[in-house]
């Protein structure tokens, strides 16, 4: 699919766009590659990676931006939208610009893409969309009906649209793994609550969802891959054996639990070997053939988040995943 194409990722600089970048080049031979993202430093120190490779292009540019986007969009085949404000405290105290760029920036990519035709687009979401208790939630399940609704806008073009959910990301900037590793040597690791639980899943396994989303999708899929889940108190006695956990309470926003799938989600989610499916029920496509291939549907009420998940990682596994990615720049 991605062989001679072009393919722009909004937000490329950061994490994921890290991950997904190097991992596209090495396994397909696309004729361009865009990181359109607004931090010119950020671009700058990537560009560094890949200052041999003629096929990786960068653009400045804000998906709060519609000209801009426009503008970048030119010639594009395909987009990974991993652009977003997602830092959950951040977005309880800068609400409206939290909006503009999640809620704003996916309506100039929904209208820019038709309007450029655009083949694909991929956005990527978070366990905090489903049954949101914070504004970057809130915004983030916006930003999903958006994209699924996109696909009727562009009813009568070629432009596609569909969204990949998952929880906490391994090894990615902010996420739990790197704060706990950068205060280990202190001998103290902050916990929110004893209860707390999480998804883990690695960049590389998002790359592949999103992959597999590009190869499967009609429009307007949410495709939420199975990971394992692990207690937060877990996790920090693995990365930081010897360090004590003081309790500090849940910041503004938080949840005790990651959720994915919601009850009101079971009645349009179907199962598959490695991934659940949650299919929009506007023009009836939960019903429609070519969405639910061989798909299994969930029982009625069914939840899947990370308290109730019948997979678990273990403290090898964890581990393991240390000891492969101890050097990454995000440790």
């Amino acid at each position: 699919m991605f062989n001679q194409a072009t393919i722009l990722i909004t937000g490329g600089t950061g994490s994921f766009g890290h991950t997904f970048i190097p991992m596209l080049l090495a396994r397909y031979d696309p004729k361009k590659v865009i990181i359109f993202s607004r931090d010119e430093m950020k671009q700058w120190e990537m560009a560094k990676k890949f200052h041999d490779d003629p096929r990786v292009r960068f653009f400045i540019g804000d998906v709060r931006d519609r000209d801009r986007l426009y503008r970048a969009l030119d010639g594009v085949d395909y987009v990974v939208h991993a652009a977003a404000t997602k830092i959950v405290p951040t977005a309880e105290y800068n609400p409206f610009e939290c909006v503009k760029t999640n809620v704003m920036g996916a309506m100039n990519l929904v209208d820019a893409c038709i309007d450029k035709g655009v083949k694909k687009l991929v956005a990527l979401s978070t366990d905090k969309a489903s049954s949101p208790v914070n504004l970057y939630g809130a915004t983030k399940l916006t930003s999903d009906k958006l994209f699924v609704a996109g696909n009727h806008y562009a009813s009568h073009t070629h432009t596609r649209f569909a969204v990949v959910r998952y929880g906490n990301v391994m090894g990615s900037r902010g996420s739990v793994i790197p704060f706990f590793m950068s205060l280990r040597d202190k001998g103290v690791l902050p916990i929110t609550d004893e209860r707390m639980t999480r998804f883990m899943i690695s960049l590389e396994e998002g790359v592949e969802l999103v992959w597999h989303a590009f190869e499967d999708m009609e429009g307007g899929e949410i495709y939420v891959k199975k990971i394992p889940s692990m207690k937060v108190t877990d996790l920090a006695r693995v990365v930081a054996p010897g360090a004590k956990h003081e309790i500090v309470g849940i910041r503004p926003g938080e949840k005790l639990h990651e959720q994915m799938i919601s009850a009101e989600d079971s009645y349009c989610t179907y199962e598959y070997a490695e991934h659940f499916k949650i299919l929009p029920q506007i023009n009836f496509w939960d019903k429609d053939a070519n969405r639910i291939k061989d798909g299994k549907k969930v029982v009625e009420g069914f939840i899947y988040s990370s308290d109730n998940n019948s997979e678990w990682m273990s403290d090898s596994e964890l581990k393991h995943w240390l000891d492969a990615h101890k050097n990454i720049g995000n440790f």
